[in-house]
């Protein structure tokens, strides 16, 4: 028999009304012959009146704390969809994150998965029961409760199949699947088919919303092929999975954008050896994800170092690098909290010259000025201000002729 573990997200089970749609999904699938395993987030934006009530109890909030609170909201979706599903006729059975048997690091707020110990979630199902288990947590070597952060039922649902050996994870939410571009900013972008993991990774990292990067870093590593569905509509979505060598890739497949990232300058470092190890390393021993770095030439032996990170990540961010400007030699460190990133993905990059050059043609046309540049082997991305996001990402996707 095969198995299927099957994720949804918040707006899936944003009510009664969902909860029990998505029970009649589940039943329909276990009495299809598949064996099922699903993952639920928190109903709603329950986790963000979690986090108010949080913020109006505590200035502090210690985050052992915080991870026990925000983990509640999963627990009750757990609870509920397994009566639903026993309304329809289906056993199940609810599982936290610790009875799942995901075991994290002891980082609060943003715990990593070391191991999963499904053996609980393995008689369940041996008993012909559906397991349902929250997402979004685990329990920490020190048997403390933790949130695995951003997207992080995502990842539980990857882990579980990966552990389980599942023929593939389905994440539902409330969009058909992966987009040309996201659909609010361009009506004509398209949905995609299929995905490599290469480039949804790429599409994950700048910007595309649909799936947690580390979810699909999780899924690529344990070779889970995963299905992006609506649980409004049940159509086949987008599948991401390997890359097939023996098909041409498309130049260019998506257009994505992320204006959920700030700027940091340090101005008037010493150019020498060291310098940036530094303050890099300092930012990584406080969790924070640095992503574009831009070093400037050195002019009078003192150079600028810009680099961006997650909104979330700034205020740490700033009191790090203000903290080391003594010991660094700096003159000031700034923010700017007014940039977009804007990217292009696709895995024929690889062989087909031009792309930048059309990139940055387009921009430039368009009158949008690039503050920053990174790439990888399938993406290019651009750093711009955000007021003009919108018009770069719908002058890329027309030039790239990416409607179809």
């Amino acid at each position: 028999m095969s198995l299927l573990v099957q994720k949804y997200g918040g707006t899936s089970v944003g009510d009664p009304d969902r909860i029990r749609a998505v029970a009649d999904h589940v039943a329909r699938s276990a009495r299809g012959g598949t064996e099922v395993v699903v993952v639920v987030s928190a109903m709603g934006r329950s986790t963000d009146e979690l986090l108010r009530l949080a913020s109006e109890v505590s200035s502090s909030q210690p985050p052992r704390e915080l991870d026990m609170l925000l983990t509640a909201g999963e627990r009750i979706s757990m609870a509920l969809m397994c009566m639903a599903l026993a309304d329809v006729g289906v056993e199940a059975v609810s599982f936290t994150g610790s009875q799942a048997g995901i075991i994290t690091d002891t980082t609060h707020t943003k715990a990593k998965i070391l191991e999963i110990r499904a053996d609980r979630l393995r008689d369940a199902l041996a008993a012909g029961k559906v397991p349902v288990v929250a997402g979004f947590q685990g329990v920490s070597t020190e048997r403390d409760v933790t949130t695995l952060g951003r997207g992080g039922s995502d990842t539980t649902a990857v882990a579980l199949a990966a552990a389980l050996g599942a023929g593939a994870c389905e994440i539902y939410t409330d969009v058909p699947g992966v987009f040309s571009a996201d659909p609010r900013l361009v009506p004509e972008a398209r949905k995609l088919a299929r995905l490599s993991f290469e480039e949804m990774l790429d599409i994950a990292a700048s910007g595309g919303r649909v799936l947690s990067l580390r979810s699909v870093e999780f899924a690529r590593n344990h070779h889970v092929p995963l299905h992006v569905r609506s649980s409004f509509t049940w159509e086949p979505g987008t599948w991401v999975e390997e890359e097939d060598p023996s098909m041409e890739q498309a130049v260019v497949t998506a257009v994505t954008h992320d204006v959920s990232e700030a700027k940091v300058t340090v101005s008037g470092v010493p150019d020498r050896p060291g310098v940036a190890a530094r303050l890099f390393r300092a930012l990584a021993d406080r969790h924070v994800n640095v992503d574009t770095i831009v070093q400037n030439t050195s002019v009078e032996g003192t150079t600028d170092i810009s680099f961006t990170v997650p909104r979330d990540d700034l205020e740490g961010s700033l009191d790090t690098a203000r903290g080391l400007m003594e010991e660094l030699g700096a003159r000031e460190v700034t923010a700017d909290e007014g940039i977009a990133k804007v990217s292009l993905i696709g895995a024929g990059m690889r062989s087909n010259p031009g792309v930048s050059a059309t990139m940055f043609e387009t921009l430039a046309a368009n009158g949008v000025n690039i503050e920053m540049i990174s790439t990888s082997s399938i993406r290019i991305s651009c750093v711009v201000r955000a007021d003009l996001v919108e018009v770069a990402v719908g002058a890329l996707h027309r030039a790239f002729d990416l409607a179809g």
